[in-house]
């Protein structure tokens, strides 16, 4: 594929996205949600790929699994009024159905379509897959680190303005309770992601989106993390605990020690 083909590509998901747009504003404002969100990780991708020096058809291929990667989050709320994966279905199945049915990639070569639609269907995974030939895991990374830094960019942009209007779907519904869970915290310590299972409240959640920084792969990425400073801006919705506050430092500690070395 090339440029053009990237460019009609673009049409297509607006086209495709205005099919769900409807008379109500507060189903609309979801949906303008994560299609301005799908915009911003392609801005994303494309600022790590010049950082890492990508050749100019690596970066339309980054690009366009950018553009795609949440489709189906536009089918998962039409049907199920959530974007919450463990209530309805995982959003990147739904998205390669959407993807297949509508021969999105037809314009890709056999090798594109695997890169674009292996990255996508692992940009959400808890893990990512044994035996993977390195490009292949190479993108896949660079999806995820994209996709973190703009919903980092959501979720702090919300708690900023969260006394106007709450979102019950950014918060996953979860109680906006004064307390926080300790396997929360000692996944902080054990460098990984909070488990979805372990969430209690909002509290925990804005603590799991703290712990996607042991999951970051390049050092474009934690640079973004300190330049605009999504856990410092997280951290101040926190109560004031001396637990939480050192969970964090070790979050930031983390962040520091990766922002000038790449990792594999």
């Amino acid at each position: 594929m090339n440029i053009k083909d990237l460019i009609c590509l673009k049409k297509w998901f607006t086209d495709y996205v205005a099919g769900y747009y409807t008379d109500d504003p507060d189903y609309n404002r979801a949906v303008k949600l994560k299609e301005e969100h799908s915009i911003r990780v392609c801005r994303d991708i494309i600022m790590l790929g010049r950082s890492l020096r990508l050749s100019e058809q690596e970066m339309i291929l980054a690009e366009t699994m950018a553009l795609f990667h949440d489709i189906g989050r536009f089918k998962q709320h039409a049907v199920y009024g959530t974007f919450n994966d463990m209530i309805s279905e995982n959003h990147a199945k739904l998205g390669l159905r959407q993807i297949a049915a509508h021969r999105i990639l037809s314009v890709c070569t056999k090798y594109e379509k695997r890169l674009i639609t292996r990255s996508i269907a692992f940009h959400n995974a808890a893990v990512l897959p044994e035996n993977e030939d390195e490009k292949t895991l190479f993108y896949m990374r660079l999806l995820r680190d994209a996709d973190k830094l703009d919903i980092w960019k959501v979720v702090t942009d919300y708690y900023a303005e969260r006394e106007k209007q709450q979102n019950s779907i950014l918060e996953l519904g979860l109680p906006d309770d004064p307390v926080f869970s300790q396997n929360v915290i000692k996944a902080l310590y054990e460098n990984r992601i909070v488990r979805f299972c372990d969430l209690k409240t909002l509290n925990d959640f804005k603590l799991l989106q703290i712990s996607w920084v042991f999951d970051l792969n390049f050092a474009p990425s934690f640079q973004a993390v300190q330049s605009r400073e999504y856990l410092e801006r997280i951290e101040i919705t926190l109560p004031r605990s001396k637990e939480i506050a050192e969970a964090v430092k070790h979050a930031y500690n983390y962040v520091n020690s990766f922002s000038g070395t790449r990792t594999n």
